[in-house]
């Protein structure tokens, strides 16, 4: 991992209790990208047997949220969409690969890629807003 975006993100997942409870583990992250990984478990699974959109869109957010935060202010999702490609099961190994876009002000636009394999399970958009810095110094941003 790239030393000067270590603190931040790693900071960040440390705090992170949602990601923790479903063994999302951060694998790699440097400015503006990161590479996670999450395995499908039982009950991440759909009524049809299939893993859950809602958890494949968590998992790709918090891969977002990574690479957005890699480089140090607070930033948080402004928006996102999820392209659903592929079907997921339990026991599948997931592979999230978030990469920046564009950074332009306070905002950015990243997308995220979740793979089993070589194959692609869906295709994430997110765009993000850094946080208002508290302050009155020449540094506070307002909102």
């Amino acid at each position: 991992m790239t030393d000067t975006h270590e603190g931040p993100v790693r900071a960040m997942m440390h705090a992170d209790r949602a990601s923790a409870e479903l063994g999302i583990e951060l694998l790699d992250a440097g400015p503006g990208t990161a590479d996670l990984r999450m395995t499908v478990t039982e009950s991440m699974v759909n009524g049809h047997g299939l893993a859950h959109g809602g958890y494949l869109f968590l998992f790709a957010d918090t891969a977002f949220a990574c690479a957005c935060n890699s480089h140090g202010p607070v930033t948080v999702a402004a928006g996102a969409d999820i392209t659903f490609v592929a079907s997921a099961y339990a026991g599948d190994v997931l592979h999230a690969e978030a990469r920046e876009r564009v950074r332009y002000g306070r905002s950015g636009v990243y997308d995220v890629t979740i793979r089993r394999g070589d194959e692609i399970v869906a295709e994430f958009r997110g765009r993000s807003r850094e946080l208002a810095r508290r302050g009155n110094g020449p540094e506070a941003v307002s909102q």
